[in-house]
């Protein structure tokens, strides 16, 4: 989400560093790679590479801190992010449609719990990038001042006292917010205040609560 300069409260640029979110989507990309076969939706090679042109596009128009606020960029970072949610969520449905009606990854109790644990963390780390894209208009948009209404509210934005006066949420914040959402199935600290934020945080939780419950049944039925 974008917002006005005027919706800003004027604080102290603070710059994010890049290499966090380009790891994030490095593994992102590997997991794709290493997804079986049956529950791609495309070539291999095909997503992969999207991403990978996009990622270096990013770093080879903005290779310092993330405090550069373009509308280029911006468009370059939702494309890549929304990819990778988009591949994640089709194969994690795919994955879901084989566990219900049977396929070659639910044949051996190690492929299918294999399986589940790449969608698991695929889902996790796409929703922590989707989280740290949308939240406050982005990190370029962060980093010049949080919006007086929040979309996501961290405990030392509800408890100032407790963080430095120019603290932002980082994306290892939105990572930690990502594992808590799959694995507590609702938040815990940090609040979702925006519709969108409670929409991404309810089908992130949804998403793996049906693939935790799915791979432990399909697996146990498998082994005994």
């Amino acid at each position: 989400m974008s917002y006005e300069p005027s919706d800003q409260l004027r604080q102290p640029v603070t710059a994010e560093p890049r290499w966090p979110m380009a790891a994030a989507v490095v593994v992102a990309i590997t997991l794709a790679i290493l997804r079986p076969g049956e529950l791609r939706v495309a070539p291999s090679w095909v997503v992969p590479l999207v991403e990978v042109i996009l990622l270096a596009t990013l770093i080879a128009n903005d290779p310092g801190g993330l405090d550069r606020r373009s509308s280029t960029l911006r468009a370059v970072s939702i494309a890549m992010v929304g990819l990778i949610v988009i591949d994640t969520l089709l194969g994690t449905g795919r994955l879901i449609a084989v566990l219900i009606d049977g396929g070659r990854t639910t044949n051996s109790a190690d492929a299918l719990l294999s399986a589940g644990a790449l969608a698991w963390t695929s889902n996790l780390i796409a929703f922590a990038l989707l989280y740290w894209l949308l939240d406050g208009g982005g990190a370029a948009a962060r980093a010049q001042g949080m919006p007086r209404h929040l979309d996501l509210a961290f405990p030392q934005q509800l408890s100032p006292e407790i963080a430095p006066p120019d603290w932002r949420p980082r994306f290892i914040d939105y990572l930690y917010l990502g594992l808590t959402a799959s694995t507590a199935f609702s938040p815990t600290d940090v609040m979702p205040l925006a519709a969108w934020a409670k929409i991404c945080m309810g089908v992130q939780a949804l998403i793996s609560l049906a693939v935790l419950g799915l791979v432990v049944a399909r697996a146990v039925n498998v082994l005994t």
